[in-house]
């Protein structure tokens, strides 16, 4: 029996991860991701799913950001009985993630539904409720740690690799009994930043799935990034403004408090008061102490030495709302970490309501920024933005810092693709423009004599 592979999220995009393996008797998903950014990609996450979610035997989680996990709590609602795979780590990232996902859905649906009945029209239920998350997390049922094999059947086997990109993050090594190794990249991670170790190689892949988020660029050096950030700041405080940095709260958070705590010690910041304004970033950081299996030999040097090289002189936690309201009052020498990444919703939202008019003020972007954002907007250079439908001027200072970027860039991703040797076949998803890149590079250095960018929807027999 031929082995199958479909693509139903994470092409044409880079939002909303999900490939599904027919293979030895068994139907694999791999991710199930929550489309994001575009309103016409969003649509799709209300649509029927393309196959019969009962029939699923298998989800392998790579990791637990929520386009790679966001549809899983509407695959059980569907009907989904089989079980979920992925590293510890990542089950700890997906928990926190989805129940926050769930109650935006609870509380979208209680602010439409009343618009919806006034426009006499019939409200749409929410996509899945926290009960519904608080179900889902019953089919997590195998966290294996990295390098383990994991028998599915008598025919599949699976392991999974770090791919370096956020706290248990995995790629995923499917062995076919008599047949091929398929590698599913997931998310790979950037080189030499701190906290988590570099990605892993792949090794004897007959195919290999990659994703080309920035298969068209390079990253700046992360020692560079540091200093970029450390100037851009010092320029906002000599200013008499803010800077405030939209942040996933997962991985980029913590990188930046990591960044903050070595530059104090260091005596190479500016006095400022510090907020990790996002719930979710602060519960993740908690997260991550568990996890030292996934820690570098620096991080784990300096847990060690410190105790917590996540914390400094000046850093304060706001978890409530109204801590939040409280910073807008400051307007000078405040470093505003919030959510979310891509200003789509969250606190950042607010704060930029309150700085973005400002020139003294910054606005310091250090992860991708997806088309139809606010964040994709201001970084385009937008004169003029809305935000809770009003339109403000951006006056402040934009910079794009790449370095922080937990995402390889082209020249990472061509290293971890040349590593496997002998490569019959390359599938580049989760990229735009940078698909096309990395299709035309992979080509030009001989990595595979057949390279497709798959849409939404398409199969191919392996």
């Amino acid at each position: 029996m031929k082995s199958q592979l479909s693509f139903h999220g994470g092409v044409d995009t880079v939002t909303g991860s999900c490939h599904l393996l027919r293979a030895g008797g068994l139907n694999i998903l791999i991710d199930c991701g929550l489309f994001q950014g575009d309103p016409l990609w969003e649509e799709r996450n209300y649509d029927p799913f393309p196959f019969n979610p009962s029939e699923i035997d298998y989800l392998l989680l790579t990791h637990g950001h929520l386009d790679h996990c966001g549809r899983i709590p509407r695959l059980v609602k569907e009907g989904f009985q089989g079980s979920i795979i992925c590293t510890s780590a990542t089950y700890d990232i997906a928990k926190i993630v989805l129940m926050d996902s769930g109650q935006i859905h609870e509380e979208d649906y209680a602010h439409w539904k009343k618009i919806w009945l006034r426009r006499g029209e019939r409200p749409r239920e929410p996509l899945y409720t926290v009960m519904d998350v608080l179900d889902s997390l019953r089919y997590f049922r195998k966290f294996p740690p990295y390098g383990q094999p994991v028998r599915l059947n008598n025919t599949i086997t699976v392991t999974f690799r770090d791919a370096g990109h956020i706290l248990g993050a995995s790629f995923l090594v499917v062995d076919i009994k008599e047949g091929k190794r398929i590698i599913f990249s997931g998310d790979l991670g950037n080189r030499g930043k701190p906290i988590i170790r570099d990605p892993e190689l792949p090794e004897g892949a007959d195919i290999i799935v990659t994703e080309s988020t920035y298969g068209n660029r390079r990253h700046r050096d992360f020692a560079s990034s540091v200093e970029e950030l450390r100037e851009v700041i010092t320029e906002s405080c000599r200013s008499g403004g803010n800077t405030l940095i939209p942040s996933f709260a997962i991985e980029r958070a913590q990188d930046l408090l990591y960044v903050f705590s070595r530059l104090y010690e260091e005596g190479r910041m500016p006095e400022c008061r510090v907020f990790l304004d996002t719930p979710m970033g602060i519960a993740v950081t908690r997260v991550m102490k568990r996890h030292p299996e996934c820690f570098d030999q620096e991080t784990s040097r300096l847990f060690e030495e410190s105790g917590d090289p996540f914390t400094f002189p000046g850093l304060e936690f706001t978890r409530t709302p109204d801590e939040s309201k409280q910073i807008n009052f400051l307007k000078s020498h405040a470093i505003i970490i919030a959510g979310s990444g891509m200003c789509t919703g969250g606190r950042i939202k607010h704060h930029l309501k309150h700085n973005i008019w400002r020139p003294e003020s910054s606005i310091i972007f250090v992860g991708y920024q997806a088309e139809g954002t606010l964040g994709r907007k201001i970084v385009d250079g937008r004169k003029k933005v809305k935000i809770f439908g009003e339109t403000y001027r951006v006056k402040a200072r934009v910079s794009t810092i790449g370095g922080f970027s937990s995402h390889a860039d082209q020249a990472i991703l061509l290293d971890w693709l040349g590593s496997n040797t002998g490569t019959e076949r390359i599938f580049i998803v989760h990229g735009e423009e940078g698909a096309e890149a990395l299709k035309k590079e992979a080509l030009r250095r001989g990595l595979s004599e057949k390279v497709t960018i798959p849409h939404y929807g398409d199969s191919y027999d392996l």
